[in-house]
């Protein structure tokens, strides 16, 4: 239990945010009793209860009490260039006169992968599906097939979506070749070997053990919900040699790192994998998820192969999502991308030096314009050294998440940020100025319950 003065600090901050949300707290209510814990979506969900949002613009949201937010979530990345974007409005607006899927090929559909393979030097043909948890376990499943071999590695704290091979070893600290959540079957540790990530030594000893049966490595090029951990010098260049040597494919998943580049950060490592998984922003706002690579790979989805594999999905490319899509790619274009990666640097400077003036100790991640926030000042590696960090902080993450919403900007409660292309200098420095004076707030908290945080 805290002392009085972190119970003090905790309870003027949950009160604040009591007062200002009280329809939210009356929705959140009322959602629960249809819907288990008032949502359909685990990771929106935080205590005391989530603020309920109304509408967005630009990068600006507003929640149905009034209050108005920088969104530096963008939906966990998706909403790259905003909410309600005009350019976009009014391409699905004229696709939606023509009708929102028509259970037939469409034009929309090449046009859309025409662009998003010119993107990436080793996408020569793609398949869409309706989420980025479609995607990898497609990919998988083509990498299974493709080489004959059933088994995967995956990297300790990779998150790959919610299907069964992919809920291994994610976010909680477990040992290697673990299963995350309950009801997925343990036939599935047969054929996941956990690896750490940035350890290329255990990819190898797990393929001299193991490498007759591995089809693929899968892995984020930088790993992204266990704390946005950039790789180490060298090691997706390595990754590419091992798996080339022992016969297996290597795919990225690309999901939330498509961002950092005009063609994502295989682009900037100069490593190209065998397939790529992506989601988010290609969608433009609308449900997506795509697996793309070389062609020889990807024949097999061809119908007329002698041994095709079947992949099918009511809305998969529907016409709304392709317009939707191609639209926010071709906004998002490279000097977009430069402008919001320099964004990004000056939202981390800015963190970092907001922990110094505070006297906590803190530190940032990340890669362009996502940026997470640590509490510690120990160097981060892989997901045993974030969950270290995070687990010791105890319920900072948490207050700091409400502080900022009290303050008017909307983060995700591990810390996450990303930036959109409808922010300025001005938004971000904004951001900065809520986070120092939010750590000033904490400070007194972290005396008592962390005070190893005091520098």
């Amino acid at each position: 239990m805290c002392n009085t003065g972190g119970a003090r600090v905790a309870e003027a901050i949950l009160e604040r945010y009591r007062e200002r949300t009280a329809k939210s707290r009356a929705f959140n209510e009322e959602a629960k009793q249809r819907l288990p814990g008032g949502d359909t979506r685990s990771i929106t969900f935080f205590q005391p209860y989530p603020t309920y949002m109304d509408r967005g613009f630009g990068c600006r949201l507003t929640d149905v009490d009034g209050n108005e937010y920088i969104d530096l979530l963008n939906n966990y990345t998706t909403l790259i260039i905003g909410h309600a974007n005009q350019k976009v409005n009014e391409a699905v607006r004229q696709q939606l006169e023509k009708g929102t899927v028509l259970g037939a090929s469409a034009e929309c559909q090449f046009r859309h992968a025409e662009h998003l393979c010119s993107r990436f030097p080793g996408m020569d043909m793609v398949r869409y599906c309706n989420s980025g948890t479609e995607a990898t376990m497609f990919a998988m499943r083509a990498a299974r097939a493709f080489t004959g071999k059933d088994a995967i590695i995956k990297m300790d704290g990779g998150y790959h979506g919610t299907h069964d091979y992919a809920e291994v070893n994610v976010l909680k600290d477990l040992p290697p070749g673990s299963i995350d959540s309950p009801g997925v079957p343990t036939a599935v540790l047969q054929d996941v070997y956990v690896t750490p990530f940035n350890d290329l030594q255990a990819v190898a000893d797990t393929f001299s053990r193991h490498g007759e049966r591995i089809a693929a490595v899968v892995v984020e090029p930088m790993l992204g919900a266990i704390g946005l951990i950039p790789p180490s010098e060298g090691y997706l260049e390595g990754l590419r040699s091992l798996a080339d040597e022992h016969d297996a494919l290597l795919v990225f998943d690309e999901v939330i790192t498509f961002r950092l580049s005009i063609g994502g950060l295989q682009r900037v490592e100069g490593v190209t994998p065998d397939l790529t998984t992506l989601g988010k922003f290609i969608g433009g706002g609308f449900p997506v998820g795509a697996f793309g690579g070389k062609r020889e790979i990807m024949s097999r989805y061809d119908p007329g192969h002698p041994n095709r594999l079947s992949h099918s999905g009511t809305f998969n490319g529907n016409n709304v999502t392709m317009v939707a899509g191609l639209t926010a790619m071709e906004l998002y274009d490279q000097q977009e991308v430069d402008r919001i990666n320099r964004l990004g640097a000056r939202l981390r400077e800015g963190y970092c030096q907001a922990f110094k003036k505070s006297g906590i100790k803190g530190q940032t991640t990340g890669i362009g314009s996502l940026v997470q926030v640590h509490w510690g000042e120990e160097e981060i590696k892989n997901a045993r050294d974030s969950r270290s960090l995070s687990g010791a902080a105890r319920d900072l993450p948490r207050l700091l998440h409400l502080e900022l919403l009290n303050q008017g900007i909307f983060i995700a409660p591990r810390g996450l940020n990303c930036i959109s292309t409808p922010m300025t200098e001005k938004e971000v420095d904004q951001a900065t100025s809520v986070f120092t004076q939010a750590l000033e707030v904490l400070k007194p908290y972290v005396e008592t319950e962390a005070p190893f945080l005091i520098s």
